[in-house]
Order: C-alpha cells, then structure tokens, then sequence
C-alpha cells in the first residue's frame, strides 16, 4: 500500500465508524430472543441476502471475464477473490452435502424455522418474468424500508462505476453481524422450543467460516486498485458506503418495530 492509499483508507474508516458503530450497537440484536421474532428478521433479511448475489454478481462483470473469446483480464489476485466468493455464495454445500446457493440455504432455513418465505418467493417469480427490481417489490407489497434497501443497491450496481459497487461491497455488508446472530440463535435454539434451527445456525457459520481472514484484505485492496490516488473515486466510495451503512441501519430498525408492535399486540 503507497502512502496516499493509506491516508484514502484512514479517511474512509474515520468517515464509515460512526455508522458501523450504530450498527453493531443496533438494540435489534437483543429483541430477536424467540422463534417468532427470528422468522420476521429472516422475512426482511432474505431481502439483502438475494441483493447481496447481484451485487457480486456485477462485481464478477467487471472484474473477471464473462467473454468468448476469453483474454486475460485485470488483477489475477482480484479475479480469484470475486471468483472464489462466487463460488462459496451461488455453489456451496448444505448441512447434507447438497450443493445450494447461500440464498437457497436461506430460503430452506425460513422453511425449517417457520417463517413466511412467500413474498421473496413471488418477488423472484415476478423478476423472472421480466419486472425489474423496484416494480416487482412493489408487486409483492415489500415493506419500504426493504424496498428502499435493494433499490439502493440496484442504483449502485446500474451506475456501472466499478469503484462505487466494490466500496458498497467491501464496506456496506457488515461482517460482524453474522457472528452476533449465530450466538443468538443459538441462545434461541438451546431453549428447547420445538422448533428447527439447525439450517438457519449452519447457514450462519458457513457464512463466517467462508468469509475467513483473507477476505477482507482481499476486498480492501481491490478497492484500492480501482481508486488508485483518484481523489474524486475515494469520496465516492465514502459517500456511497455511508449510504449503504444507513440503509442498514433503517433496515434494522424497520425490523426491530416489527418485532415490537408484534409483541404488544400479543400482550395487550
């Protein structure tokens, strides 16, 4: 790392903190304590878990290539990271040595757990029949703050500024929270309700264990690359990331309201 891409990165980890913070200090994570409050976070999540494919996806676009005929293209090092995530997202293994997307591991732990996987179910239909994003979570009467979490991402992914889609990437998914819903769950799971938890626990920590160390470097100096000493691409990529980082936050507060206004109304 040169000098200036340090001072780039120092300033965007100094700019993105304040909302990381809110986010990993987010009171959602100590209401999601029951089986009921779990499936209303899964029936929002499924949301960002589907978005965060195409968003990959567009990453594999630009980075690696799609082409015939094929030619080298870009960083070797870049296109083994999007290569490899790619193939741990859409082609991993379940807990039966099935091979699933992490979205379809998704989808099956909602089943197990009992959650309503209907709305991102005809959503998709929807998509596969040729609506576009925004008309087919408006389709599915999508709450707004899901609605307004993927469109965003879908506006990053149709800018086609590589940087701007790397930076939402590398630091708009938070990778401390899978590992503060796995001991929540697990919390959940060892209650003994009749419930299975089993999918949604190993979706959980494939999810961390294929993230791994060597991820995040990988990620943080792909950003890097494509921003070079461009001081204009490093605003970007903090304006473009705090939005993300927002976006979470409302995301997690729409679901944190679900959960409350459903408890009030079972004790009222």
């Amino acid at each position: 790392m040169n000098y200036n891409n340090e001072i780039y990165i120092q300033k965007l980890q100094q700019e993105l903190a304040p909302l990381q913070q809110q986010i990993v200090a987010h009171s959602l994570y100590n209401n999601v304590n029951s089986v009921a409050a779990l499936n209303t976070f899964m029936e929002y999540h499924v949301f960002a878990v589907f978005d965060f494919m195409s968003l990959l996806k567009a990453l594999q676009l630009h980075l690696t290539q799609t082409n015939v005929p094929w030619t080298p293209k870009g960083n070797p090092a870049t296109r083994r990271f999007i290569n490899e995530i790619v193939f741990g997202e859409e082609s991993d293994v379940d807990k039966d040595g099935k091979p699933l997307s992490h979205y379809e591991m998704y989808v099956e732990a909602m089943e197990a757990s009992g959650a309503n996987t209907k709305t991102i179910q005809e959503c998709i239909l929807h998509i596969e029949n040729g609506q576009n994003i925004a008309e087919s979570l408006e389709a599915v009467n999508a709450t707004k703050a899901v609605q307004e979490f993927v469109n965003f991402t879908f506006s990053i992914i149709q800018t086609q500024e590589v940087h701007k889609i790397a930076a939402v990437f590398t630091f708009g998914r938070e990778d401390l929270i899978p590992n503060m819903f796995l001991e929540m769950v697990k919390g959940i799971d060892q209650k003994g309700i009749d419930v299975n938890l089993d999918k949604f626990i190993y979706y959980l920590e494939r999810h961390i264990e294929l993230d791994g160390d060597e991820h995040g470097p990988l990620a943080l100096q792909m950003v890097q690359e494509l921003c070079g000493s461009d001081v204009q691409k490093w605003q970007d990529c903090i304006e473009v990331s705090k939005q993300a980082l927002q976006h979470r936050i409302n995301l997690w507060t729409a679901i944190e309201t679900k959960i409350v206004r459903h408890l009030q109304r079972e004790f009222a």
